[in-house]
């Protein structure tokens, strides 16, 4: 038993308890966790072969003491333990703060996003290789399914499935039939009131992984794409999910919920079946991290209060990056696009783009005052937007210039004058994109360095300073930006 835990780490308490019948459906488990005055219960979950384990997260240092009970079991088990500072590199949970992102200690948080929707259903060859590849970038988030994907390039079976029972046979799915199989299709043989506990410990490593690696999992819960039946279960089965996942997954401080991809794609769920996933996930949720739903071709209600940020997907010209200022002032929330087409080279237009335009819509996310999701589809073997794996385009290596160029900032917004400034008018950025100007003339209030950056080279070139009314030169180059900042 731990004695020990840091600050927004996991607590983890494993008792052994009945195995008769149906664990998953007829037992529980809960744990109250007390500290000071204050006491808060949290459910826990059935592992297999006996195990009940219950998973709690800290976030304040000092004694705790604990009481576990349930009706799996019929004694109770009583302890304590030390939760100490948090290490420098450990800011807690992610929260939306108005439009903006923070860590839990105030710290403020740049996501730069990408997409690897089934990644920890590979093999375990596949999946190391996909976190040493995270490892060396300045990606810091993650969105990925629970749920296995069906889909174009994905006819493979994951390495295990989330349940009990067996699969429809993938022997002859290929690129001019699979659109043939879908959740209806016949040979799945599935026990959807036993869970496959070592499916989820692989994705718990996973996530425990990305933690380490100081990177958000914005685990997926549903999705449209499938030839199992998972986006067709009944209410019942949805229910027992979500309350399992929220279980077992809640404790770890990197942890958001997107209830879906492509919510309107997913033709057995209704918007109240969403707002009643909603409320599950919430209520199962102790700690509140971050809760969105993502679109096809439809926006979600994100005025809804459950959503604490905008997850949207560019998918035409009326859901463009350009409308996030807008959506901004609708929402008062936090807008992370998290996809905007891919770079590579696959026939669906969606995902082959160039990698300049690809790190062009990166930089324009950010001067909007959004958080970006980068994508990668280079027709191989493992694509990394379903698989993970190796990158093997160009602008996921430039956005290390990127981030480091935000924080320096901080958070931006963007005038009508195509420039951006940050909370405290001390930065000016202007970003040309595809246009190539030559100068910039502007009149500025007060004493001004100015550098030009170029964001596909990664340069920076100290112009000199500038006050009133002047004229900066530029390279007239595309994808050239100018940072101005305040010297007085």
């Amino acid at each position: 038993m731990q004695k020990q835990v840091e600050q927004y780490g996991v607590f983890q308490i494993e008792v052994q308890g009945k195995t008769e019948g149906n664990p998953y459906l007829e037992y529980e488990v809960a744990g109250t966790f007390t500290h000071g005055e204050e006491s808060r219960t949290v459910k826990g979950f059935y592992d297999g072969e006996g195990r009940y384990i219950v998973r709690f997260m800290p976030e304040v240092p000092g004694k705790y003491t604990f009481r576990i009970f349930g009706s799996c079991m019929e004694d109770i088990t009583e302890g304590s333990f030390d939760v100490h500072p948090a290490a420098k590199d450990n800011h807690g949970p992610v929260k939306a703060v108005g439009e903006h992102l923070f860590y839990t200690d105030g710290t403020p948080y740049y996501s730069i996003g990408t997409t690897c929707y089934v990644y920890p259903q590979q093999t375990e060859q596949l999946q190391e290789e996909t976190l040493r590849t995270l490892e060396n970038s300045a990606i810091n988030k993650i969105r990925f399914c629970v749920f296995p994907k069906h889909y174009d390039y994905n006819y493979r079976n994951p390495v295990s499935f989330p349940y009990e029972g067996t699969a429809v046979d993938n022997a002859g799915i290929n690129k001019s039939n699979f659109d043939e199989y879908t959740p209806e299709t016949e040979g799945n043989n599935w026990d959807f009131a036993r869970f496959n506990p070592e499916y989820f410990r692989n994705l718990e490593r996973n996530i425990e992984a990305l933690c380490r690696l100081g990177i958000e999992a914005d685990i997926i819960l549903m999705h449209p794409y499938d030839r199992w039946g998972f986006s067709k279960m009944p209410a019942w089965a949805n229910d027992l999910y979500l309350r399992y996942v929220t279980a077992r997954f809640a404790a770890y401080r990197n942890v958001w919920w997107s209830l879906a991809n492509e919510y309107d794609f997913c033709r057995f769920k209704t918007v109240a079946d969403w707002e009643h996933y909603a409320r599950l996930v919430v209520e199962n949720d102790p700690y509140g991290h971050l809760r969105s739903i993502h679109n096809g071709y439809i926006l979600y209600d994100f005025s809804r209060p459950w959503v604490t940020h905008c997850s949207i997907q560019r998918q035409a010209a009326d859901i463009s990056i350009s409308n996030i200022s807008n959506w901004r002032k609708q929402y008062h929330k936090p807008v992370v696009i998290d996809e905007m087409c891919y770079e590579g080279n696959i026939e669906q237009d969606w995902g082959n783009i160039s990698a300049e335009e690809m790190l062009c819509r990166m930089w324009t996310v950010v001067m909007e005052g959004g958080y970006p999701g980068h994508g990668e589809c280079y027709d191989l073997e493992n694509v990394w937007w379903s698989h993970g794996g190796t990158l093997h385009g160009e602008s996921w290596k430039r956005f290390g210039f990127l981030y480091d160029v935000w924080t320096e900032c901080g958070h931006l917004k963007k005038d009508r004058t195509c420039w951006c400034s940050n909370d405290t008018d001390t930065v000016r950025l202007y970003y040309g994109g595809e246009h190539r100007p030559d100068c910039k003339t502007l009149h500025l209030d007060g004493n001004w360095s100015a550098e030009v950056l170029d964001t596909w080279n990664m340069t920076r070139e100290y112009m000199g300073d500038y006050t009133g009314f002047c004229r900066i030169p530029l390279p007239g180059r595309e994808y050239m930006a100018l940072l101005l900042k305040r010297k007085d």
